[in-house]
């Protein structure tokens, strides 16, 4: 391949995938990161069938179950501890060909960072003008050294839910919207086998997931209005789920002070027309921001990245191409997913009136297991593109 470039803007998940995916497709990529320090803040999250594939096809399944926990059977519960629904471990891997993989946020980004040369990365780098026409894209960015300017034949924006990039070429696009729910989120040490499970209440839910190495990533949300706060964050959540079942006040106690996060949920509302502007294409949640109900944020993330590099195979004078079939691709699934996890939320976390729940809570337990588990299967059973 000649010396095609590309310029990813953001170092997170999908960022670093995408540059993975491009690079092992013979790309030149350079990574731009605003932070000081290419890292991910966050807990834990969970990878789906449809996640691990994706990182299979980039080379790095091995590494990152090796960094993860095996996620035991588990389901949902109510706030008592009655299971609503389970999932059978050993049915979702028939499906599905996986059981799904918790793992630390931090561990997936370095294990992604050092499967990519050094040189690869830029931090500190402000990106403050991306243009593009059919022939070329141009990035303009301020590092601690001053501006600078990179010519490039790719443009990947990934830089999250507040992307400068699409709401540079996409001004009309109203941006991220408030989903109505605020959540709280930490990663503990806590050896105790716990099983992957989320519990509801009305308008509220307190999830755990095992991460491995004695680690546990546990969230906890709320129907709240936004921008909200409280002085003491896991004070304030002891007060409203530690009378909840069975191991939750203990995960709550076993949280150090200080380690707890709370953001307010938003999403894009509104669906772009298109990932794609001349030689720059959206991923990740530049493109689709979605609520976690699904847990699917990661994953759609990393298929978009795959899908991307899939496409980039002939270099830089097949972009044009490539970016239609890449819209064309991942457009329509992201959108249906980040769709269906709004509805989960509204359904699952979201729902408060007492009758609304207690016929949504029988209408679970009353639910084959097998068929709960296909309903589930349909968003994470995809599989990379050939070749």
């Amino acid at each position: 391949m000649d010396d095609s470039h590309a310029v990813v803007v953001g170092a997170g998940i999908g960022g670093l995938s995408a540059a993975l995916a491009l690079h092992r497709r013979g790309w030149r990529v350079t990574v731009l990161e605003r932070a000081a320090q290419a890292r991910e803040v966050g807990a834990g999250l969970t990878l789906m069938a449809n996640a691990l594939r994706g990182l299979d096809a980039l080379g790095l399944g091995p590494a990152v179950r090796r960094g993860g926990h095996a996620e035991a059977p588990g389901g949902i519960r109510d706030r008592h501890g009655r299971w609503l629904s389970q999932v059978d471990g050993a049915e979702m891997t028939r499906q599905l060909g996986t059981t799904a993989l918790g793992v630390h946020r931090t561990t997936l980004h370095r294990i992604l960072r050092e499967a990519l040369p050094a040189s690869v990365l830029r931090t500190s780098a402000d990106v403050e003008h991306v243009e593009s026409d059919p022939d070329h894209a141009e990035v303009r960015y301020r590092g601690t050294d001053g501006p600078h300017t990179l010519t490039a034949d790719l443009v990947v924006g990934a830089d999250g839910l507040r992307s400068r990039v699409r709401a540079q070429l996409w001004p009309r696009h109203p941006g991220p919207a408030y989903a109505g729910s605020t959540t709280w989120r930490a990663a503990i040490a806590f050896p105790e086998p716990v099983p992957t499970a989320i519990s509801w209440g009305p308008g509220a839910e307190f999830g755990m997931v095992p991460i491995g190495d004695g680690q546990l990533y546990w969230f906890g949300a709320l129907n709240a209005p936004p921008g909200g706060h409280a002085p003491d964050e896991l004070a304030a959540l002891r007060e409203r789920f530690g009378d909840w079942h069975a191991p939750i006040p203990a995960l709550l106690a076993a949280t150090p002070p200080g380690v707890v996060l709370r953001n307010d949920i938003h999403h894009l509302a509104v669906p772009l027309p298109s990932y794609v502007r001349g030689r720059v294409a959206l991923l990740g949640d530049a493109a689709h921001a979605m609520t976690p109900n699904l847990g699917q944020g990661a994953g759609q993330a990393i298929e978009d990245a795959v899908v991307l590099g899939a496409v980039c195979v002939g270099g830089a004078e097949g972009v044009p191409a490539a970016l239609a079939a890449y819209d064309e691709q991942r457009r329509p699934r992201s959108q249906a997913i980040a769709r269906a996890s709004v509805t989960a939320g509204r359904y699952g976390q979201q729902l408060r009136n007492p009758l609304a729940v207690a016929v949504r809570d029988t209408a679970l337990r009353l639910t084959p297991a097998r068929a709960a588990l296909r309903g589930m299967a349909r968003y994470a059973d995809w599989r990379p593109p050939a070749g």
